[in-house]
């Protein structure tokens, strides 16, 4: 068993009973929770010293995953956040980065993403408890984004905007398609696999 601590709130129970036991067999100790206010509680209660995150669905009743986030935030609580939805749009996206989460997985979960995640969001445990091991994570997304051209730089700040291809196309006066080449390109250079990880990395270069 390796020392790591997972907290999956999602108010949806087939879903996280088959997330939990799919973490459990890997070795993680998980505590699974149906209730944001519980959640919340257990979260601002933690004071755990081992690699910790929390698998947060952005969509629940009563309060969001954002707003859970948010409060845990104003509290300086940090623990590692990598959002849920089956409803992804890259607007929410956009916000649920601003908040400094990992990453935002769409449902049905891709398990492999989902431990590529999870590692990250270790990682940016870690690095909170000491921050100068950030700072080489800071560099090499600074080096990502220099590394654009200025038109690519241009489609980059559209895409974390949240707008389509076709909007991107009309603001820049370019087709369809030219937008589709310097987006494979940015995602290229900037190692992304979805936009979602480029406004994670947009943010993080800009703090």
């Amino acid at each position: 068993m390796d020392d790591s601590l997972i907290y999956i709130i999602d108010d949806n129970k087939e879903f996280r009973d088959s997330i939990s036991w799919v973490l459990e067999g890997e070795g993680h100790t998980v505590i699974s929770i149906d209730d944001p206010a519980k959640g919340l509680s257990k979260l601002r209660d933690n004071t755990q010293i081992r690699n910790c995150c929390c698998l947060l669905d952005i969509r629940m009743p009563c309060m969001t995953g954002l707003e859970l986030h948010e409060d845990l935030l104003k509290n300086n609580n940090y623990i590692p956040v990598i959002y849920m939805t089956g409803h992804a749009d890259i607007p929410l996206a956009v916000e649920a980065m601003t908040k400094g989460a990992i990453t935002f997985l769409e449902k049905p979960i891709d398990y492999k993403l989902l431990n590529t995640a999870i590692s990250c969001a270790f990682t940016a445990y870690n690095d909170y408890k000491d921050p100068k091991r950030g700072s080489n994570i800071d560099y090499e997304y600074s080096q990502r984004i220099n590394s654009l051209t200025s038109r690519e730089s241009e489609i980059l700040t559209e895409i974390v905007s949240g707008k389509m291809n076709k909007v991107i196309a009309l603001d820049l006066g370019i087709s369809v398609k030219t937008v589709e080449l310097h987006r494979s390109r940015v995602m290229n250079k900037m190692q992304a696999k979805t936009a979602a990880d480029l406004v994670k990395m947009v943010i993080r270069e800009k703090c």
